[in-house]
């Protein structure tokens, strides 16, 4: 047999051994995914509100009768002492009612002494038995009366007096006009606002709180105050007073930002800001919105069990919070879910994980 022919017999024997015995499988390798364990989270909202500086005691000052301002003595901006006057009524008709008591009480006295004397006169009668007791009695009845008649009188008098004095709107205390709300020439009733002072001493910023922000507020742990007027500075806040009720304009809550170690430089009517922040631990899971891996109209995600298998686990998903979608339902703490990968996937897969963030 030629070299050539027996080389190409071995050749086709190899090859033919070749072909009845098939290549063992490579093991298939496990996929590599990342990982997140899921559970409530804390985070901190920070929501900032408009506000304006006031004082921490402020007044509505009235007149206390009705009447119609005749001057305004004061600006607003105007600091004014205890007592100083704010504005006058017409005084007219209470001066003209102030001498019609006294008139009365003048006739009352009269009355009186003319009562004190016929009485003097009936007592000495009735001591020498020219009358009788009954007659005497009535005698002391009429002096009784004149007497309590001069009594009601004497006190009308004083107190129309007292409305005349009225007339004049003078401030309690010492402080700084802040707003006024009536004006020469109008007529006002008794109790209606005239002008607002201010008290000196603590300043505040008076915000108003929507209803949706109202839990966030009452349950805040820091407040940051900022004056557009000053720049940056920055000064610590306090809750002092959140309204129960909201204005029925509005619908909002009215709060008052007490400024902690406030200066002088801080001057009323500035505009504010108020931060406020507040931590809260949410009830919610977060994960990140790769996790999610729809199937038809239902939210999935991937869990991984302790040996290292996926399977496929419907949620219930209850909007976004910046980058991340919250769940609802579906999922419990301590779960091991995928949060990168998850579309590469099959039910049953076994994966090697790294934690995720």
């Amino acid at each position: 047999m030629k070299p050539m022919h027996a080389v190409a017999l071995a050749l086709a024997a190899l090859l033919a051994a070749g072909c009845g015995k098939e290549p063992a499988p490579k093991p298939e390798e496990a996929r590599l995914v990342r990982v997140l364990k899921v559970g409530p989270v804390e985070r901190t909202r920070t929501v900032e509100f408009p506000g304006e500086v006031r004082a921490r005691y402020e007044t509505r000052l009235g007149f206390r009768v009705p009447g119609k301002i005749v001057e305004r003595l004061v600006e607003v901006g105007s600091r004014v002492r205890a007592g100083q006057p704010i504005a006058r009524l017409d005084a007219r008709d209470f001066e003209l009612a102030a001498a019609s008591a006294k008139a009365q009480v003048a006739q009352s006295e009269t009355d009186k002494v003319l009562a004190a004397a016929d009485l003097a006169r009936y007592r000495e009668l009735r001591a020498k038995n020219f009358i009788s007791q009954a007659e005497f009695e009535r005698r002391q009845s009429l002096f009784d009366t004149a007497a309590a008649r001069l009594d009601a009188v004497q006190a009308q008098s004083r107190q129309v007096a007292n409305q005349a004095g009225y007339a004049l709107l003078a401030a309690d205390t010492a402080g700084v006009i802040t707003a006024i709300e009536a004006e020469a020439g109008q007529v006002v009733s008794a109790g209606q606002t005239v002008a607002r002072l201010a008290r000196p001493g603590d300043r505040e910023i008076a915000i108003a709180v929507p209803e949706s922000q109202r839990e966030l507020l009452a349950g805040a742990r820091e407040f940051a105050v900022t004056l557009n007027a000053l720049g940056a500075r920055r000064w610590a806040g306090r809750l002092r007073e959140l309204s129960p009720a909201a204005d029925p304009a509005t619908r909002t809550y009215a709060a008052r930002i007490s400024i902690l170690q406030a200066g002088e430089d801080i001057e009323l009517g500035m505009s504010a800001r108020v931060a406020v922040s507040s931590a809260a631990r949410d009830s919610r899971i977060e994960l990140p919105v790769a996790a999610i891996y729809s199937k038809g109209d239902t939210p999935n995600v991937w869990l991984v069990d302790a040996g290292g298998t996926v399977r496929l686990q419907p949620v219930k998903t209850g909007g976004l919070a910046g980058e991340r979608v919250l769940i609802d339902a579906g999922l419990n703490p301590g779960d091991t879910v995928v949060i990168a990968g998850a579309q590469l996937l099959r039910a049953g897969e076994r994966v090697r994980t790294s934690d995720g963030k």
